[in-house]
């Protein structure tokens, strides 16, 4: 992995279709609250580590709703105590689609259809409390729901409860830490991860 904060362009185009893995608890540990992005960014795919680009405001956003207890800066990769932070607090993260890619908009319509059935049976092996998928448009593509709305879905999600959150990247102009916090204290607190 990679010990460096920086990458080239050219550098970060060698990684494209590079898949990431879940990051899941380990035997014994409870998933409580399973994260799910869209795809993995470049960035992410470099450092084998999902939602990794400085500017994405993933990990500071659950720092500050609670959800993390101590700071984890992924850029670089996450260390291994961060990963296990992380997986002690009833974390998981996953992807809808596991392909890296510069931009969500290039993957097509049919790879997040296919994507979201993935998704089905990692939550039915997985077995968290509560789903978040991280990205409204995703979300409709992948499953179809069209009306679909941020925030707790009518529905259960093979047995789990099923939120829709805000996607954290940079690109999100008009999410805030702040805001993103107040987002994911939803299915946190549905989850029993923060009171």
């Amino acid at each position: 992995m990679p010990s460096r904060r920086s990458f080239t362009r050219a550098e970060l185009q060698t990684f494209r279709d590079t898949e990431v893995p879940d990051l899941l608890p380990c035997p014994g540990q409870d998933l409580r609250l399973l994260f799910v992005g869209i795809n993995p960014g470049l960035w992410t795919a470099a450092t084998q580590t999902h939602f990794a680009h400085p500017g994405n405001r993933f990990y500071p956003a659950l720092l500050q709703a609670g959800v993390l207890r101590q700071r984890v800066d992924p850029s670089a990769g996450m260390s291994d105590a961060d990963r296990e932070h992380v997986r002690e607090r009833g974390i998981g993260i996953t992807n809808i689609v596991r392909r890296a890619t510069a931009r969500a908009d290039e993957l097509t319509a049919a790879e997040l259809r296919e994507g979201g059935e993935r998704l089905r049976e990692t939550v039915r092996t997985a077995a968290p409390a509560v789903v978040a998928v991280a990205g409204i448009t995703a979300y409709r593509k992948a499953f179809g729901a069209r009306g679909a709305a941020v925030g707790e879905q009518p529905e259960a999600f093979e047995g789990a409860g099923l939120w829709v959150v805000p996607n954290p990247s940079g690109l999100n102009a008009h999410e805030t830490i702040d805001s993103l916090a107040r987002a994911y204290a939803g299915p946190a607190r549905a989850a029993d991860v923060i009171g």
